[in-house]
């Protein structure tokens, strides 16, 4: 039945062809009709049955075109237009300790990363600890989207693998998924979970700790509401005082806040870096009820002011100082307490200092190396807090990244790093950190 429709249009042809000729009277307009008649019922049945055309070679060199990965769209319930993105990377650590004045206790935070909080203080001195993890492998997924009008949206997931253990180093070493981002912006707008608006990280150190200069660094992601324009941002963001009790014992963790912290950063950018300056504003406040009951808040401010220098094409110097009151939530992974609960229920903020230099040199595209310090101090009252509570944190560090392939990092990091408490007792750490990171 197909083959006869094909072939309708020559039989057509033929009987046009084969017709009488015309008389005198016809002219010669209608035998023109006919040609052209003709001609267009052979050039349908030639198209009809020639083959379909090879597509057209490509050009010498260039790459031949991937293959479609989905037949639908990976966002169906996304606006049309919006793209998204998967990044991260693959990580093993290997983490040499070796304490002078006690052990770091098996399954602590301090034993998978530097936390100066945890310098052992007080004990005897052991052998070297080796602990190996994943922990820190991270994706990303991204999410952005711009209007017609003009308008851009975006989001962001990230996670890593630093959650509860869900096995032992025994057999599994399984663990949880850790939020560590997860927010949206509209403009100038951005709501949701990310660095807190105090922090600077364009000035974080390059080091093989997750963290850097950990002794001086702030360092928190928090929920917030932020606005941002040009080189200002302002924002809202989740509150929490962290307190020393009078004569001595537990830190108290208090969500009895009411206000937000509220942060104002100015950043400005130039060929030879940047510099940053922000303001930090903070209610302290602590409430229970009962005997010995306590009802106190209080308001504390700090700043901080870090950057970057160039240096040349291959140099780099970053930096951050940071001082004020009640900034031990704040920095170092919470090594000191914003406040000190005196004896008749007041609340007092400590004040501190910290603050890091680093020296980054790239030697070549494969080869850069990084030495960086960092300290910070904190104002105690022994006589209330007593003396176990930590005066001050240092330490020094080095490292090397080896880059062999795109995307791919091996680096080894030397650190040495001091502890002292108000009583006077201190305690060191020197750690040899490895790791092998593929980014994606």
């Amino acid at each position: 039945m197909h083959r006869t429709s094909r072939l309708k249009p020559l039989a057509a042809a033929l009987a046009l062809s084969l017709a009488p000729p015309l008389h005198a009277a016809d002219d010669s307009a209608r035998l023109e009709a006919r040609i052209a008649e003709l001609e267009r019922q052979i050039a349908v049945l030639l198209a009809e049955r020639a083959p379909p055309k090879p597509a057209a070679p490509a050009a010498p060199g260039a790459p031949p075109p991937p293959p479609p990965i989905q037949a639908t769209s990976i966002l169906p319930n996304a606006a049309p237009g919006t793209r998204f993105s998967l990044t991260g990377f693959l990580r093993t650590d290997a983490l040499a300790t070796r304490t002078d004045s006690g052990e770091i206790p098996d399954g602590s935070v301090g034993r998978d990363l530097y936390v100066p909080g945890q310098i052992p203080v007080g004990g005897l001195d052991e052998g070297t600890d080796l602990d190996a993890l994943v922990k820190w492998t991270r994706f990303n997924l991204g999410i952005d989207h711009a209007t017609d009008a003009g308008d851009v949206v975006s989001g962001r997931l990230e996670f890593d693998l630093f959650g509860g253990a869900l096995g032992n180093e025994q057999s599994t070493n399984t663990y949880g998924l850790t939020v560590r981002h997860a927010w949206f912006s509209w403009n100038r707008w951005l709501i949701g979970q990310t660095w807190t608006n105090a922090a600077e990280i364009g000035a974080l150190v390059d080091g093989v700790d997750i963290v850097g200069a950990t002794d001086a660094q702030v360092f928190v992601r928090q929920a917030q509401v932020r606005y941002t324009n040009g080189p200002w941002s302002f924002s809202l963001e989740n509150p929490e005082t962290t307190i020393a009790p009078a004569a001595g014992g537990a830190r108290i963790a208090s969500d009895d806040n009411s206000l937000p912290d509220l942060t104002a950063r100015y950043t400005h950018r130039a060929p030879w870096g940047f510099l940053s300056g922000a303001l930090l504003l903070r209610q302290l406040a602590y409430e229970t009820t009962g005997t010995n009951a306590v009802d106190d808040n209080s308001v504390a401010m700090a700043g901080n002011l870090s950057g970057k220098l160039q240096l040349g094409a291959t140099d780099d110097l970053r930096f951050s100082l940071t001082g004020g009151e009640a900034i031990g939530r704040y920095i170092g992974l919470g090594v000191a307490s914003d406040a000190e609960l005196d004896r008749d229920g007041t609340l007092e903020a400590v004040s501190g200092v910290a603050g890091f230099v680093g020296w980054r040199h790239v030697f070549s595209p494969q080869w850069r190396a990084n030495l960086y310090a960092a300290a910070s101090r904190y104002d105690h009252d022994p006589a209330v807090v007593g003396g176990a509570v930590t005066e001050s944190v240092r330490s020094v560090s080095a490292n090397v990244f080896w880059t062999p392939l795109p995307k791919l990092d091996l680096g080894a990091e030397l650190r040495f790093a001091r502890r002292k408490l108000e009583s006077g007792a201190d305690g060191d750490l020197r750690r040899l950190h490895l790791v092998a990171r593929y980014s994606f």
